[in-house]
């Protein structure tokens, strides 16, 4: 008589509970912050008006510190993007590849900016930031820099999760063996392996990115969440429905990533 197999993990009904619970504890606040946009609180009535205001020429004063923070920062992630993709991602192979001794070095030192306060971050980063601003100006863009170390232990253990899920030495070994270049094997080998975790760090960068408001704060450098403080001063709906159009941002990507995620694994498995 053979034993059946363990079950490990949760059956279907306790994954639907688990997933409706959590859906409902971060839709709760959503639909409020969507209804305190649409609604009225003197008349009880419900409009778009608050939403077309904000798009309205009217109103292209009072938005526009919110129109120029929303470059900044869409600028920001892409340069966070790019950091992470060009310079984190290629290091963590190189590690795992040539140097496994160096690798719980390296992941202690990735890990450390989630344990020091934002607030720390800054004083540590702000005499640093005094070249920079006389070689490269003040403009936000140059807040990259730290939104690179910010963003650092999130897309360390994303992209470091898929490194563990393949055989990184044997496919570069054969690659190498079949006369690939070293920028070929990163580029046509080992990223399509590592495509999960490229776009789940490049998620969490953008995320993190929009999300951040201390170290501008403090550097004193216009992006999303800086310019919806000042906003809220004269009116309390826009940084609500900017914030809501952010959530739908990430969500539209958050999908995306899903697909092509998805989509990898089709070729892949073919």
């Amino acid at each position: 008589m053979s034993a059946s197999p363990a079950r490990f993990g949760p059956r279907t009904g306790t994954r639907w509970v688990i997933g409706i619970v959590i859906g409902t504890i971060f839709a709760v606040p959503l639909v409020s912050t969507a209804i305190y946009t649409v609604r009225d609180s003197r008349t009880g009535t419900y409009s778009w008006d608050r939403w077309v205001a904000v798009f309205s020429p009217e109103n292209t004063a009072t938005m526009r510190p919110l129109w120029i923070a929303i470059g900044n920062s869409l600028t920001l992630a892409v340069l966070t993007v790019a950091i992470v993709l060009l310079l984190v991602a290629p290091t963590m192979i190189l590690v795992n590849l040539r140097f496994v001794r160096l690798k719980p070095l390296f992941e202690f030192v990735a890990l450390l900016p989630i344990s020091i306060p934002a607030i720390v971050l800054v004083v540590g980063l702000a005499p640093l930031y005094l070249p920079i601003a006389r070689t490269l100006g003040t403009g936000a863009w140059t807040l990259a820099f730290a939104y690179g170390i910010v963003v650092l232990p999130f897309a360390f253990r994303a992209i470091q999760a898929s490194i563990d899920a393949i055989d990184l030495k044997t496919l570069s070994e054969a690659a190498r063996t079949l006369g690939a270049s070293w920028p070929t094997v990163l580029w046509r080998v080992l990223a399509p392996n590592l495509r999960s975790g490229l776009l789940s760090a490049s998620l969490i960068s953008v995320a993190v990115v929009l999300g951040e408001y201390t170290i501008a704060s403090l550097l004193n450098r216009q992006v999303l969440q800086t310019a919806l403080v000042v906003v809220s001063k004269s009116d309390p709906y826009a940084p609500a429905i900017f914030t809501l159009m952010a959530l739908a941002l990430c969500f539209l990507l958050l999908l995306t990533i899903g697909l092509l995620t998805r989509r990898g694994f089709g070729k892949a498995s073919s």
